[in-house]
């Protein structure tokens, strides 16, 4: 028997942007009624990804939060677990624990720990982790591109967190691992750069594009895809240690296709193009632009038109 279809949800990415933390009280708690049902976090060289979730489900217990993802080398079986617990004490939504492999520059660079067989490093984690959180109820999922590390998402987890990649993407990457599973989490994480200033946004986004599609398993995931020789002058670059002409080098048409921009009713219907079946969950990732930057105050109602006419 077909299990019943779930209802679409909608998270934002903390921190959001052009406001330190501590001033995102009252935007976290107007959420749910401006459309959305989650928060979420990830992990970078800058601030750890539970703290923030653990101030969002005490200013707003109606969100689930989740993790998108924290990398399976750098934290102990036991400790993920008891923070999980520590999560749901306060987000009535629910708990959603997410690990991956990460990147060497956040596993090796920042904490000195090696980046080697992540497929195994995640599946013993997952194995080590997954039973603990059956008190807590929160649910662990992988983050996921290709195809042995999307099995191991849909068939050791809960399900995936795809990350970085183009909407004809997500249809392949659901089906390399026999998807869609109606009884599976697929998560899609988005990045979004609300402006009509074009070259403001792709600014934005070019640093940040130039250094992660340049890790290892995002390169390897894009090479997968076809898009080896949209990359191949920026890989180059990377790999020469060159990174500021590394970023330069990716086309726009790249940029574009990974850092969604525009007015808000652009950005609605690109998002659309990303709901293909098998997705639970859309997380928007929101940049920082030249409007939000001189008036952060305009984010609230910006995140209700994202939402309306859905």
């Amino acid at each position: 028997m077909a299990l019943p279809k779930q209802p679409l949800r909608w998270g934002v990415n903390l921190p959001l942007p052009a406001m330190k933390m501590c001033e995102q009280r009252e935007t976290v708690q107007a959420l749910p009624d401006l459309g959305y049902t989650d928060v979420w976090t990830g992990e970078g060289g800058v601030i750890d990804a539970f703290t923030p979730l653990a101030a969002a489900a005490a200013w707003q217990p109606r969100l689930r939060v989740g993790v998108g993802v924290v990398p399976a080398q750098t934290r102990g079986p036991g400790v993920l677990a008891q923070t999980a617990a520590g999560l749901a004490e306060f987000a009535a939504g629910g708990v959603v624990l997410g690990v991956g492999s990460s990147v060497p520059d956040h596993v090796t660079a920042l904490n000195g720990l090696p980046h080697g067989a992540p497929l195994e490093t995640v599946g013993r984690t997952v194995d080590a982790v997954r039973p603990l959180l059956a008190e807590c109820g929160a649910k662990m999922i992988v983050g996921a591109l290709r195809p042995r590390m999307l099995r191991l998402a849909y068939e050791k987890a809960d399900g995936a967190i795809l990350n970085l990649l183009t909407d004809d993407d997500v249809p392949e990457v659901i089906s390399a691992a026999g998807g869609p599973h109606p009884d599976r989490e697929t998560v899609v994480k988005l990045f979004v750069c609300p402006t009509t200033d074009a070259a403001a946004a792709r600014q934005a986004g070019r640093g940040f594009l130039g250094w992660i599609l340049n890790q290892k398993p995002y390169h390897a995931f894009h090479v997968w895809r076809g898009r080896e020789q949209a990359l191949h002058d920026s890989y180059q670059l990377f790999t020469a240690g060159d990174r500021p002409r590394a970023a330069l080098a990716l086309p726009d048409e790249l940029i574009d296709q990974l850092w969604l921009h525009g007015s808000p009713a652009e950005l609605r219907e690109r998002i659309a193009r990303y709901l293909h079946p098998g997705v639970t969950t859309v997380v928007l990732c929101i940049g920082v632009t030249p409007e939000l930057a001189a008036e952060p105050s305009k984010l609230r109602p910006l995140l209700a038109e994202l939402r309306s006419g859905d």
